[in-house]
C-alpha cells in the first residue's frame, strides 16, 4: 500500500529549548488507521497540529496526500478533516445549520452541500436531530457532529485528536464505532491520539509509542503487547485485604520483581520474571502474616508494554465522564 503520510525527523521546539517533538520520522499507508499513544505532554498534539499545517515545524519534513505541510499547505488542507480534542460548533444553531455554515467555509456548492450534510447525518445516526440546537445535545451528540463537520469537504485523511476525552462509556463506544465504520466502509485513512489504552488497541492498525517528543515504538497493537510477555515477564493481579506499606515494599524487593503498582488499599499489580515469579509474591506475602484473595497471571495491556518501553505509564489520571471513580494503578504505596 502507498503511504499517505510520510514524515522525517520532523522536530518542532518552542520557546529555543522545549523539544515538543524531537526527530520523528514514520509512514502512514493509505486506508490505515494510525495510532499515536502517550500520557498529557508526550507530543501527540503538537505532532498533529504540524501534520495539519497549524503550526511550522522547527526542522524536518512531512506530507500529507503527497503535498508537503509547510511548502504546499493549502492543498494539504484540502485533503484533511480534523477532529480536534476542543469541539468546534456553535450551540446557539443547530445541527444543520453549524454544518452548512462550515461547509461554506470549504466553498462546497450549496446544492451539494445540503445533501451531503443529510448523508453524514444520517451516516452518525443524527438525522432525527438535524433541526435541534446543539446546545441541547449531549456531549456525545455534540462529538458525533463534529466529526461530520471534519467530514463535510470528503477528506483522504481524519485527523481525531482524544475523540473521546471527557465522554461517557456510551459515548465513547459510539465514536470508536463511528471511527471504524469510516474507515472500513468509507475508506478514509485516521489518525488517532489517545491515551485510552482500550480505544488505541480496539482501533488502530499500527501504534508508534510516543515519550518525551520521540517514537519509543511503532508497530502492530500485537506485537507491542507482546514484547511484555515475550521477554520473560508476567503480569500478576493481587488482591490482600491486609495490605500495607510494609508488605508492598517486601514484594517490590523481591529479585523477580520489576514494578510494582498499587490500586485502592488491596490491590497489585506485580510485573516480575520467571515461572517462580507467583510462588515468591506468595511466599513474601506469607512470610508477612499476608491473606490473599486472589492471585492471577494477566494478560499484558498496551499501557504494560509503554511501561515496560519507557519506563512510565501512557494512561495516567484520566477519568471518563459518568465512569466509576475507582482508582487506576498507580505508582507508589498508598
Amino acid at each position: 500500500m502507498p503511504s499517505i503520510i510520510e514524515t522525517k525527523d520532523l522536530t518542532k521546539v518552542f520557546g529555543g529549548k522545549v523539544r515538543a517533538v524531537d526527530g520523528v520520522s514514520f509512514e502512514v499507508e493509505k486506508g490505515e488507521v494510525f495510532g499515536l499513544l502517550g500520557p498529557n505532554g508526550a507530543g501527540k498534539s503538537t505532532l498533529i497540529r504540524m501534520l495539519c499545517t497549524l503550526t511550522r515545524p522547527t526542522s524536518g519534513t512531512a506530507t500529507v496526500a503527497g503535498f508537503d505541510v509547510v511548502q504546499e499547505a493549502n492543498e494539504v488542507r484540502k485533503h484533511i478533516g480534523l477532529v480536534a480534542e476542543k469541539m468546534i460548533l456553535y450551540n446557539h444553531l443547530t445541527a444543520f445549520e453549524n454544518l452548512m455554515l462550515f461547509g461554506k467555509l470549504h466553498d462546497i456548492p450549496k446544492e451539494i452541500l445540503g445533501k451531503r450534510i443529510d448523508e453524514l447525518l444520517e451516516l452518525v445516526q443524527m438525522t432525527k436531530w438535524r433541526n435541534s440546537r446543539v446546545g441541547n445535545f449531549s456531549s456525545g451528540m455534540k462529538q458525533r457532529v463534529n466529526v461530520v463537520r471534519g467530514l463535510l469537504h470528503m477528506p483522504e485523511v481524519l485527523f481525531l485528536d482524544e475523540p473521546t476525552l471527557g465522554l461517557d462509556p456510551q459515548s465513547s463506544l459510539e465514536i470508536r464505532q463511528l471511527t471504524k465504520r469510516l474507515n472500513e466502509e468509507q475508506g478514509i485513512t485516521v489518525i488517532l491520539t489517545t491515551h485510552y489504552m482500550e480505544e488505541a488497541d480496539a482501533l488502530s492498525d499500527k501504534i508508534a509509542l510516543i515519550d518525551h517528543g520521540k517514537i519509543a515504538a511503532l508497530d502492530t497493537p500485537a506485537e507491542l503487547k507482546r514484547r511484555v510477555s515475550g521477554s520473560d515477564t508476567v503480569v500478576l493481579e493481587l488482591k490482600v485485604p491486609n495490605l500495607t506499606p510494609e508488605l508492598i515494599s517486601g514484594i517490590r524487593s523481591l529479585a523477580c520483581v520489576n514494578e510494582v503498582l498499587t490500586e485502592d488499599t488491596t490491590e497489585l499489580r506485580i510485573y516480575a520474571k520467571g515461572k517462580e515469579a507467583i510462588d515468591d509474591v506468595i511466599d513474601e506475602v506469607r512470610s508477612r502474616k499476608g491473606e490473599i484473595a486472589y492471585i492471577k497471571n494477566i494478560e499484558p495491556t498496551l499501557d504494560d508494554a509503554y511501561l515496560q518501553i519507557t519506563g512510565r505509564r501512557a494512561e495516567m489520571n484520566v477519568v471518563r465522564e459518568g465512569a466509576s471513580a475507582r482508582p487506576r494503578f498507580r505508582h507508589g504505596g498508598f
